[in-house]
């Protein structure tokens, strides 16, 4: 930039160019005028980045406070009720008194400014007749004469935080230190909104993140889990002979059961949710999963809204839509699947699994481990399990809970 400066400068010594002397003199000016503006934007640029946190917005407001308006100490107060301010962050105080004051609406002079949504200001805070006088201990003992207090305004028109100005002696906070106060407030209240914008962004990549990662283990270490179940119950139903070998697919079934479980688990904390609230969620991700891995549709329907259940009536829910579909896709043959979930007529809860193969099944739910294993607790919950052929082909696995 300064070589293309210097050879302007250059052009302009020569006498026998008047015009270009002119137009050399434009265009630096024009250079000037952008650096300066660049200067100003690298400026603003540096001024967002310090007050991208909350914490860091609100202690530099404080400092700004005695720095600006003249005051011997500033501190600011965050709203954490409507009603209620508690004193955070300070600058310039020679005592703790004020850390962590509580301010409730209509109490001290924060405390009117809440009420009011406007300046309040006092010439001497321990005699002034237009303040209650709840923090006189504290005031005394932090050394304060004049005070004046204004509200931060969101962008809602409400206030988010208070802003205070004190001084040492009696005196009065004039109308120029009044205005300059609420020009602090209004900085303050730009650096919040930022504050908030950059501290939403964040949360929101993490949600983002999590929930990839959730995705990808549900369709990696989720659908081995599946596979390696399956291949452990065809193995257990074609060595009936051997009880060693029977034994030990047992175990290692129940062993494959409770890393599933688990996996489940996990997944769900990475969701923000609980057991209970996950029913429905959980269903249609098996109902997906079965449907990528077999390539037959596959569609869950919820009948209508069913109030959260208890963990273990949840668990059980799932456990039968998960037997179901494995079924299907162990025996049957299938053009479509149809999960339902729905609330039952005499006030219970219901799931089904029904396809539309011509595979051949038994009707009594004892003719599978897994099904009569559900079928057992259904059973102690009050509920039963039922696997039927259906009159027009397909088969339906059904379980019902009381409330």
């Amino acid at each position: 930039m300064r070589t293309i400066l210097s050879r302007w400068r250059y052009r302009a010594c020569d006498p026998v160019c008047e015009s270009d002397k002119v137009s050399t003199e434009r265009a630096a000016d024009q250079v000037a005028e952008r650096l300066t503006a660049l200067d100003e934007l690298l400026r603003q640029r540096d001024g967002l980045l310090t007050v991208m946190d909350r914490v860091v917005a609100l202690q530099g407001t404080a400092r700004l406070i005695r720095v600006s308006a003249g005051a011997d100490s500033g501190f600011v107060a965050d709203l954490e009720a409507p009603d209620q301010a508690v004193v955070r962050w300070m600058s310039g105080t020679r005592t703790n008194q004020l850390q962590n004051l509580v301010v409730p609406v209509g109490q001290g002079i924060g405390g009117r400014v809440l009420a009011l949504g406007t300046a309040v200001r006092v010439d001497d805070y321990i005699s002034s007749a237009s303040i209650t006088h709840h923090f006189d201990a504290q005031v005394r003992n932090e050394g304060i004469g004049g005070m004046l207090a204004v509200p931060i305004i969101g962008a809602d028109g409400r206030t988010i935080a208070l802003a205070y100005a004190a001084m040492r002696t009696a005196g009065s906070f004039g109308d120029t230190a009044v205005g300059k106060m609420q020009e602090i407030a209004d900085q303050a209240s730009t650096a919040l909104r930022i504050a908030d914008v950059a501290e939403a962004g964040k949360v929101d990549a993490i949600a983002a993140e999590r929930l990839r990662v959730q995705s990808a283990l549900h369709d990696s270490v989720g659908a081995l889990l599946f596979m390696i179940g399956v291949q452990v119950r065809d193995l257990h139903q074609s060595v009936q002979d051997n009880p060693t070998l029977v034994d030990r697919l047992r175990r290692l079934e129940s062993d494959v059961s409770a890393a599933s479980a688990a996996l489940r688990e996990s997944l769900l904390v990475m969701a923000d949710t609980t057991p209970e609230r996950a029913l429905p969620v959980e269903i249609a991700e098996y109902t997906r999963s079965f449907e990528a891995r077999t390539g037959v549709p596959a569609r869950f329907v919820q009948l209508a809204t069913v109030a959260p259940l208890d963990a273990e009536r949840t668990a059980l829910l799932v456990a039968v839509v998960r037997e179901g579909l494995l079924n299907v896709e162990k025996h049957a043959d299938p053009q479509s699947v149809i999960v339902s979930l729905g609330a039952a007529d005499d006030g219970g809860i219901h799931v089904v699994v029904a396809d539309d193969s011509t595979a051949e099944v038994e009707s009594s739910p004892s003719s599978g481990l897994g099904v009569r294993s559900l079928a057992e607790r259904a059973i102690r919950l009050g509920g039963d399990v039922s696997l039927v052929r259906d009159e027009d082909g397909g088969c339906t696995l059904r379980c019902w809970l009381p409330r």
